[in-house]
């Protein structure tokens, strides 16, 4: 086909179609909207105590108690649907975000669209590992292999072959077919690259008909949220019993059964840690978020718990740790080694080296280095004829055949055949000799050393009908082409900075050792270990894999199923490993790693399908800034959870000790609800916005097997809420041997609510920062907030009768604000005090030898 049949819709055009027929895309599974947040905010035990408490004290008479309650519970209830929505939009601009793409032809200029954007009759390129976005017709390239089982549940790839010419296209075609040009939506080539045509889109596809739709998928909760809900709903079964005991026990020593069972229903209310749950959710939406900014789209929620903990990096050469941006740096070809330049480009015999190269290209090139050969030809040799062609036959690139083969017709019944691939490869096809490809075999190297990527290139002429292997006839070595890669010029710090947290990079890669190790070295990457290459590895056995792999940090040479072995050994030795990878083979060792990570811009649909992470921009950097930021999100999120555990042990205590010794109740649900109010924004709001510590990349990966909230942070909880609870009580106690009833119960009511704050700020300030910090606004406005609602509360008799406290003297309120900064600040000095410990032990820690 001409290349005028390439030219696709114009931009007015596609427009006008796209008014026409809608976007492409189906019903989408729709988010939370307010009302559904609502609903499931009211099924949460902790308000449905609220309502019923708020409901009792108005059907007992008490007025005012009754409104209040009622006004807090609302108030409870529209904060946490805020921030729930707030996560909603999160997440909303996420799935945005991972909407598929697709490149397009429009106005004769490739294009990359968003698949929603597709309109009948756009010309749409297609490749080894991509999902039609559409149904269409074949129209260019090769013929396909294509998996059409998402469609028809059946596993076996189809063959699909270009529309011919003056062949009329089934309107009713539908997919399984085994030879036909008909492409559907959801389809994934297996093998073969393509030019299609768009026929029909969005619910006219084949996926729209048989009803298979975004709207069907079910997002699951992750494993954190699953451990949440056990663990409040364990905790909300223990408070309603407690509630019960507590109600009796009230009843029968006070015979007030009245004030046992609102008694009691503090207690509940007190006890139960509602906001583990929100808590999560904000985190891992908003942490997903952040991820985003940084170029890291998160696909899956839960492995955002498991980035901050890898201990290795495996990575790709091409495009993570380089540019992917090859051009033609050096050419060497009948003995002659020219070096190729901006300021020197290739002429002669060079230049007709090129003109042969650019043959074994794709026309409308994907791959770095055929975009390096194809742009020296268009600057310096527009009007060669068979480049304004389609070849008449493909051989992609196959594992027992690392070379790329393509068939220009010449006459009626002769061919010319260009290969372009390893140089091993390019030898067998050749056949040449060992003595031959021993004298080929130090300008390989060389240019490898160089840190170049070095192709070699072969042709032949063939008669009559072409052979269904290109291997059948043996080939005339061409020469050898070298690509010039740079290293991305962040990557040597992110490496040195994964390095000091204790990460090991590797580096895998298909490129030969020479190259390897040469871009290794400019990286800064350790290469101590040497590097080892895929035939060795094929001769190991797992043992011998796992003892190189403690060492060797480089591998070359290396197969997709080698990738996987690499997974499998670093796991069996109790490594967490994060894998990248980007082709259709590598999909089996992304899901095989704690962390798959596929390349967004040059990775396939299989292996972003198959990743938990993708790397919008493909560098390194991006991916080390998300182990950065995945250590502050679980840094900050085992803070909150400590935090949110902790305050509730005072809480609990002064709503039990009092009535259990006897004394006059402290805590009644208004004071419950406005601690609420104020624990439930500060756990969510401020504490996620903590940046991480100073240290964070400068400490060791967390063990395997140490959870987010287990048994120390359980007891770190219990220890700051029974400082807060012990400045409560010991305030009240004292008090009411010298003050009102009420009087003692407001300064015990304000050390709890300014010991919370504070608790708070000195478990959030452990990563270190100003007081007044700009990420620090939230808390400070929340303390402002609740400081005025206090001075309310004394000044105002109707809400401190409702609250049923009294203005503390101004003594009293002295001892109460000091009893709350030590009851609630003295973790921060005994931890800053560790730390200095921590640093003069490193210190005088003698140099090893």
């Amino acid at each position: 086909m001409s290349r005028d049949g390439f030219t696709g819709l114009t931009e007015a055009e596609a427009a006008r179609r796209l008014a026409e027929f809608g976007p492409n895309a189906l019903p989408r599974a729709a988010g939370r909207g307010l009302a559904q947040i609502l609903l499931d905010t009211l099924r949460e035990p902790m308000f449905l105590l609220l309502i019923g408490a708020a409901g009792l004290y108005l059907v007992l008479g008490d007025l005012g108690e009754g409104l209040f309650l009622m006004a807090g519970a609302v108030a409870t209830i529209g904060l946490v649907v805020l921030q729930e929505a707030r996560s909603e939009r999160a997440l909303s601009a996420l799935r945005d975000l991972s909407q598929p793409h697709a490149r397009v032809v429009r106005d004769g200029v490739e294009v990359r669209l968003a698949a929603r954007d597709l309109v009948p009759g756009d010309i749409i390129l297609i490749g080894e590992g991509e999902r039609f976005p559409a149904d269409g017709v074949l129209v260019g390239g090769d013929v396909l292999s294509v998996d059409e089982s998402a469609l028809t549940g059946e596993s076996a790839p189809v063959s699909k072959r270009p529309l011919t010419d003056g062949e009329t296209v089934d309107a009713d075609a539908q997919p399984g077919a085994e030879i036909g040009p008909y492409l559907f939506s959801g389809a994934m080539v297996v093998r073969g690259q393509a030019v299609a045509r768009v026929e029909r889109t969005g619910a006219r596809t084949a996926l729209g008909r048989i009803g298979v739709s975004l709207a069907a998928i079910v997002h699951q909760p992750t494993p954190l949220q699953k451990t949440a809900g056990r663990l409040v709903t364990l905790l909300g079964g223990l408070a309603i019993a407690f509630c019960a005991v507590v109600a009796i026990a009230y009843g029968l020593m006070r015979g007030d059964w009245v004030g046992g069972v609102l008694a009691g229903v503090t207690v509940a209310i007190a006890l139960i840690p509602e906001e583990f749950p929100m808590v999560l959710a904000v985190f891992l939406a908003l942490g997903a978020g952040r991820l985003a900014r940084r170029k890291v789209l998160v696909r899956r929620g839960a492995v955002i718990e498991a980035l901050g903990g890898a201990t290795f990096l495996c990575v790709d050469k091409t495009g993570t740790l380089t540019e992917n941006r090859m051009r033609v740096a050096r050419i060497w070809t009948s003995g002659e080694d020219w070096a190729v330049g901006a300021d020197a480009p290739p002429l002669g015999p060079a230049r007709e080296f090129l003109r042969v190269a650019g043959l074994a290209c794709a026309v409308r090139p994907v791959d770095p280095m055929d975009k390096a050969v194809r742009a020296l030809l268009d600057d310096q040799d527009r009007q060669v004829p068979e480049a304004l062609e389609a070849p008449e036959r493909t051989w992609p690139l196959r594992p027992e055949r690392m070379a790329m083969v393509q068939a220009w017709r010449v006459s009626e019944d002769q061919w010319r055949v260009v290969a372009k691939g390893a140089p091993e490869a390019i030898f067998r096809l050749c056949r040449l000799s060992e003595a031959q490809a021993a004298d080929l075999a130090p300008v390989v190297e060389r240019f490898a050393r160089q840190g170049l990527r070095v192709l070699g290139v072969a042709s032949r002429v063939a008669q009559g009908a072409l052979s269904d292997g290109p291997e059948d006839a043996r080939f005339t070595f061409e020469g050898l082409i070298g690509f010039l890669d740079p290293v991305r010029a962040d990557v040597p710090d992110a490496l040195k900075e994964a390095r000091g947290a204790g990460i090991a990079v590797v580096m895998i890669t298909g490129d030969h050792p020479a190259t390897a190790l040469a871009v290794a070295e400019t990286a800064g990457l350790d290469v101590s270990g040497g590097v080892l290459i895929g035939p060795e590895i094929a001769a190991l056995d797992d043992a011998a894999l796992a003892e190189r792999l403690r060492e060797t940090r480089l591998f070359a040479r290396i197969t997709p199923d080698q990738k996987l072995r690499i997974v499998q050994a670093l796991k069996a030795d109790g490594q967490v490993v994060a894998m990248t990878g980007d082709g259709v083979n590598d999909a089996p060792a992304l899901e095989a790693a704690h962390i798959g990570i596929a390349m967004g811009q040059k990775g396939t649909d299989v292996a972003r399908e198959a990743a938990d992470l993708v790397i919008l921009d493909d560098s390194f950097a991006s991916l080390v800034g998300g182990v950065r930021l995945g250590r502050r999100i679980f840094a900050n999120l085992r803070k909150a959870l400590v935090y949110v555990t902790a305050i509730h042990v005072p809480i609990a205590g002064v709503a039990l000790i009092p009535i259990v010794l006897g004394l006059p109740p402290l805590l009644y649900p208004m004071h419950v609800v406005f601690l609420e109010l104020l624990i439930d924004p500060v756990c969510a709001m401020v504490f996620e916005a903590e940046p991480g510590g100073a240290h964070a990349m400068r400490r060791p990966p967390r063990g395997r097997d140490e959870p987010l909230f287990g048994p120390r942070q359980v007891g770190l909880a219990l220890l700051q809420g029974a400082g807060v609870l012990a400045a409560v009580l010991g305030i009240y106690v004292w008090a009411l041997g010298h003050h009102p009833e009420n009087q003692a119960r407001g300064a015990a009511f304000l050390t709890l609510v300014a010991g919370n704050l504070i608790l708070a700020l000195a478990d959030a300030s452990s990563s270190g920062g100003r007081l007044f910090s700009p990420h620090r606004r939230i808390y400070w406005t929340i303390t402002a907030a609740a400081s005025g609602a206090l001075v309310l509360i004394f000044a105002i008799p109707t809400l401190a009768a409702i609250f049923k406290v009294a203005p503390p003297s101004p003594g009293l309120l002295f001892a109460a604000l000091t009893l709350a900064m030590v009851g609630g600040g003295w973790f921060g000095p005994v931890r800053a005090l560790q730390r200095v410990r921590f640093k003069r032990a490193r210190l005088n820690r003698p140099n090893p030898p």
